[in-house]
């Protein structure tokens, strides 16, 4: 068996932590290797099966991404996650649907491309400080903390990304800062470890490349049952699953549902690379 695993150009042998996964699938017989989503030299069917890591560029390079998805499908070659998952959660309106069969999010505005609505009319009086960001993005990419005072200068500011990009605009919740989001990584459904992830002051990215502070945590049971409810809202077999969350007073507020291409720090949890093997040989039966 022959698996690719995707990258970026500018991770074209996988990040290390990624790297260590080559030689878990050489146990078990399976010849694994780096391969850049966007390569055109690359002979896709080559490979068994596909799996999303580092591809990420993607929310750079939207029609390329979406042409090489089609493509792929129509190779017939498997991924994990599949392509039916990854044409959903890379845009992230999916928290509208989410929302709709009642799981909690983050107070959110859906603003879709062309809106020509003032957002002095459209943001809660209420919210004192908010997070704008593309509906199509990764990584703080033109993802912004503002307040109200800057409403108008960030309506002028943005006016470009609004006539091209859907955009969501969260209210920002000061427990981020304080408590930090909390990330609950699965592997085939089933919880593989936890993760604290707490900004350093005066900002509010968590992410490391920010300076964000990780730590592994073991969630209470109520915790991980609300996570795991999220996760159910999935229907397709997904090899891994990153649930991102605030936590409040015991209740998880969802952020995001990561299926794309996550970090899902390896190298914080003992076993989760070996789990990781085990799920994609039981994914693949």
């Amino acid at each position: 068996m022959k698996i690719g695993i995707l990258t970026c150009a500018r991770l074209p042998e996988l990040l290390e932590s990624d790297q260590q996964l080559i030689p878990l699938f050489a146990k078990e017989n399976i010849t694994a290797k780096a391969a850049i989503w966007d390569d055109e030299t690359v002979d896709w069917t080559e490979f068994d099966y596909l799996i999303f890591r580092n591809t990420w560029d993607y929310y750079q390079k939207e029609e390329v991404f979406n042409s090489w998805l089609h493509k792929i499908e129509l190779l017939g070659i498997k991924t994990f996650n599949p392509i039916s998952v990854i044409q959903k959660n890379k845009h992230k309106f999916y928290l509208k649907e989410l929302e709709k069969e009642g799981i909690s999010i983050l107070p959110s505005i859906f603003l879709e491309k062309n809106s020509t609505s003032n957002l002095h009319n459209v943001i809660p009086k209420s919210w004192e400080k908010m997070v704008i960001k593309p509906a199509f993005s990764a990584g703080s990419y033109l993802t912004k903390l503002i307040d109200r005072t800057e409403i108008e200068s960030i309506q002028t500011e943005f006016k470009e990304h609004f006539a091209t990009k859907d955009f969501l605009i969260q209210e920002f919740r000061p427990e981020i800062k304080e408590l930090g989001e909390t990330s609950f990584i699965f592997f085939d459904g089933k919880f593989s470890h936890a993760v604290n992830k707490k900004p350093v002051e005066n900002d509010f990215r968590v992410q490391i490349q920010y300076g964000g502070k990780y730590t592994l945590i073991e969630p209470n049971a109520d915790l991980l049952l609300q996570a795991e409810l999220i996760l159910s809202k999935i229907p397709e077999k997904l090899l891994y699953a990153r649930v991102d969350g605030i936590v409040i007073e015991n209740k998880l507020h969802l952020m995001e549902i990561e299926l794309i291409e996550p970090d899902l720090y390896f190298d914080l949890a003992d076993g989760a690379r070996e789990r990781f093997v085990e799920a994609f040989l039981k994914v693949i039966e």
